[in-house]
């Protein structure tokens, strides 16, 4: 891990880089090796491996031709590109793919528009998002603590 500190008048930026590596299998010759759009970006995009038609308000299982060996006490999670999902209605699911996990990344889509959607091999089917995950001891108890929203759910806070 290395650490850079800047000063700026009297702001302080600091620059923290991690050598963390995420290993990629390619299961299938035309997968794309997932990557990085911009070096800000969060997530890295992935890609399809197979010409897949998706029906209005069908839901399907889209290959990417990957397997991804995620380090111990991290996770990938799978994210809607955000054209796909503003401009054609797409929606990802699921998309907790463990650290143990050493099978095919398939990536679940659902067509929420009233329009046939064509994925074509090589096209960005959604991102994956690297994130680090805390293990909680899990405690049983017969009570929780009260709070001013206690129990109140789905618009409870007002619209």
């Amino acid at each position: 891990m290395l650490f850079l500190l800047e000063r700026h008048a009297t702001l302080i930026i600091i620059h923290i880089k991690i050598n963390m590596k995420l290993l990629i299998k390619k299961i299938n010759p035309l997968a794309i090796t997932p990557q990085y759009a911009h070096h800000t970006d969060a997530a890295m995009d992935l890609y399809t491996t197979k010409r897949v038609t998706l029906l209005p308000g069908e839901h399907i299982s889209v290959p990417t031709g990957i397997a991804v060996q995620i380090p111990d006490g991290y996770v990938g999670l799978i994210w809607d590109k955000s054209g796909l999902s503003h401009k054609a209605g797409l929606k990802t699911l699921g998309g907790v793919i463990d650290a143990g996990y050493r099978g095919e990344i398939l990536v679940g889509i659902l067509n929420t528009s009233d329009k046939t959607y064509i994925f074509e091999v090589g096209q960005k089917i959604a991102q994956m998002l690297i994130q680090k995950v805390e293990y909680p001891e899990i405690v049983e108890v017969a009570e929780l603590d009260n709070t001013e929203r206690g129990d109140g759910a789905f618009g409870s806070t007002g619209e």
